[in-house]
């Protein structure tokens, strides 16, 4: 399995900055809402799961977590700095 992160989207960032209340942050939809809570929730195991089906938000996600800078490489993203 690749663990390479995929590019990703302005709406992406935007809505992984907003989840964790970032500057530059939009409000998803519920459904991604409640998917971005699983991934936040979910252990190792489960969050490599659910990068199968959605690649992008997971490695969004993770560089905003767990990344030094993750944030505000995705607020560049984002267009918000």
């Amino acid at each position: 399995m690749s663990t390479a992160t995929p590019v990703i989207t302005k709406n992406t960032a935007r809505h992984v900055l907003w989840h964790y209340g970032a500057d530059g942050g939009m409000q998803p939809g519920r459904g991604t809402q409640t998917l971005m809570v699983a991934i936040d929730a979910a252990d190792m195991v489960g969050v490599e799961r659910l990068r199968l089906g959605f690649p992008e938000l997971v490695g969004a996600m993770l560089t905003a977590k767990n990344d030094i800078g993750g944030v505000e490489q995705l607020q560049k993203i984002a267009g918000a700095a």
